[in-house]
């Protein structure tokens, strides 16, 4: 029998999901686009993973981390639920022991973690601007008619980025255009644009923060070989882009999964793969038992609640087996 640790990290963009083996080596990883519906791409993501493992593979432990980490937690009946911090701070330091600052740069958010001696002692989030994320690029690529994908090979070959006013995706765009009108070369606006979202990136999420190396590159964005080397021209020190960057924290909630089972000793609390076919429905509504008037979401299945969260308090969190309806 084949002991594999399963992770899966949902968030607004992407859904992704790592498993590992008991030497905590990736045996297969998959990326899916989330579209607005995290229950169906979870379901579809462990169809496509049940797939994907050998025939003698046992899940021993499931993490989810996200921010979708509640709700794919309760569909698989995670064994732990780690908020996205600890999981992308986990990932890096397998793959960079002495790692000192983590970058994760995706589609909708941006994060910044401060790590000294294996521990997490300083971090900061971006879910506003867009300017700092990876949607800023995609914008602009269809602005100039580019293929994403093709955006950071194009940005290689700039000889002298242009200054793109990058703190806004408004005022990009308006100076970029502008750029454009005067004759300036598309491969040196691309690459401005790499630097923008750079400038934003380190003027928002790391205002403040003490970037040391060695630098961790994380998420999606660090597919973008102009990023990397903005990022490396910025802070004028070399970028570890580690394999499956883009999948880490569903590789950081594996191995803390594969932690938490080998501290507890008993057995997963994993549902199967059973729940591909299991009809979710989720909901939500506004506690008004104090004035902060929480909106508390909650997950059905066969018009049971499974559970429920969003609190300030753990009220609702102890009412699991009600009948839909309250």
């Amino acid at each position: 029998m084949m002991e594999v640790y399963l992770g899966i990290d949902v968030g607004s963009v992407t859904t992704k999901f790592a498993v590992l083996d008991k030497e905590d080596q990736l045996l297969t990883h998959l990326y899916l686009r989330t579209r607005g519906k995290p229950i169906a791409m979870v379901q579809q993501g462990l169809k496509e993973i049940a797939l994907r493992l050998p025939s003698d593979a046992r899940i021993k432990g499931v993490g989810t981390t996200g921010s979708a980490r509640y709700l794919a937690g309760v569909i698989v009946s995670a064994d732990v639920i780690k908020n996205e911090i600890t999981s992308q701070a986990v990932a890096a330091l397998h793959y960079a022991p002495d790692v000192q600052t983590v970058i994760e740069i995706g589609g909708q958010d941006s994060k910044i973690i401060m790590i000294r001696g294996g521990i997490v002692t300083d971090f900061g989030m971006n879910t506003i601007c867009a300017a700092g994320t990876g949607s800023f690029l995609d914008q602009q690529a269809s602005r100039l008619d580019i293929r994403i994908e093709d955006f950071g090979q194009r940005a290689l070959r700039s000889k002298k980025p242009v200054r793109i006013a990058g703190r806004c995706t408004v005022f990009a765009e308006s100076d970029m255009i502008h750029k454009q009108q005067i004759g300036h070369r598309t491969e040196d606006i691309i690459y401005g644009l790499c630097h923008a979202l750079v400038r934003n990136y380190l003027n928002n999420v790391g205002l403040g923060k003490e970037i040391l190396p060695p630098i961790v590159f994380q998420g999606g964005v660090a597919f973008n070989e102009g990023i990397v080397r903005a990022l490396e021209e910025t802070l004028d020190t070399k970028v570890i882009v580690p394999p499956h960057h883009e999948v880490m924290g569903a590789i950081g909630a594996a191995l803390l999964a594969h932690e938490e089972m080998s501290i507890r000793g008993d057995g997963t609390k994993f549902n199967g793969f059973g729940v591909v076919d299991a009809n979710f429905r989720t909901s939500s509504f506004e506690c008004k038992a104090c004035p902060s008037i929480c909106e508390i979401a909650q997950i059905f299945l066969d018009g049971k609640v499974l559970a429920r969260w969003g609190g300030r308090c753990d009220m609702w969190e102890k009412t699991t087996s009600t009948r839909e309806g309250r």
